[in-house]
């Protein structure tokens, strides 16, 4: 019989941690082996583990992916609202250590990144894209994640710059839309567990594109996934894009 994978939690405490930890008690192959919360020594915590999962704050990041590059464990993170130096220290713990950053570990968003970048070059730059996401009203960052990756495929895709083409909201006299431009906007609402639309617009008509979470059931799942699949894997920076081979 196989050994199950054993994995460190970091942010048990949290909505996602203990959706993981529900998760992974109906799994044989799974066994969470330590949970912690920060400011826990997770280098103690990690150095019986097969992997790290982190869904605490991005404040925990650079301490969380130091201790992984010391006990060479492979880190899954599930964290959103990262600064640039935060980046900065998952790239650079990703040289040492397998790390797969997703904003979303939801198989049908991951699925809508990838129709995003589809329908975008099949319509072509005459379309106007606005991204709308909507999540609970406990929420500490916005825009989401999964929107600002959203954001990022199709600034990719339409060879804009994020900080300079994103409009994340508008008000006022704004002006007229520029054709090179991507609007982000947040909505904070009740207990949504996360919603995401896509919208291609031109005079005459619309496609829209959207995924909603009835539950974090599939988040856990999909980090689970992610888990298993990162074992083994070199050192590298990877998405959920490469556990589904997208």
């Amino acid at each position: 019989m196989n050994m199950p994978v054993r994995i460190v939690l970091v942010g048990a405490a949290g909505r996602m941690g203990q959706a993981i930890t529900s998760a992974a008690a109906g799994q044989n192959d799974l066994a969470i082996v330590a949970r912690v919360e920060i400011g826990d020594r997770l280098e103690e915590a990690s150095a019986g583990a097969d992997v790290v999962i982190d869904f605490s704050h991005p404040s925990a990041t650079e301490r969380n992916c130091g201790a992984c590059m010391q006990s060479s464990k492979p880190l899954v993170i599930g964290t959103t609202g990262h600064s640039a130096d935060e980046m900065r220290a998952i790239r650079a713990a990703a040289t040492a250590i397998p790390v797969l950053l997703a904003p979303n570990f939801s198989i049908g968003v991951n699925a809508l990144f990838w129709l995003a970048r589809k329908t975008n070059e099949l319509l072509g730059e005459e379309f106007d894209v606005e991204i709308v996401e909507t999540h609970h009203r406990s929420k500490k960052d916005a825009p989401s994640g999964t929107a600002k990756r959203l954001a990022t495929i199709l600034c990719e895709e339409r060879g804009l710059k994020y900080e300079e083409h994103v409009a994340h909201g508008r008000e006022g006299l704004s002006g007229e839309r520029s054709t090179r431009e991507i609007g982000l906007h947040s909505i904070r609402a009740g207990d949504v567990v996360g919603d995401h639309t896509v919208i291609f617009a031109t005079p005459g008509e619309r496609l829209e594109l959207t995924h909603k979470a009835a539950s974090r059931e599939t988040f856990a799942s999909g980090a689970l996934r992610a888990a298993r699949w990162i074992i083994g894997q070199p050192a590298n920076l990877y998405s959920m894009e490469d556990v589904l081979g997208l």
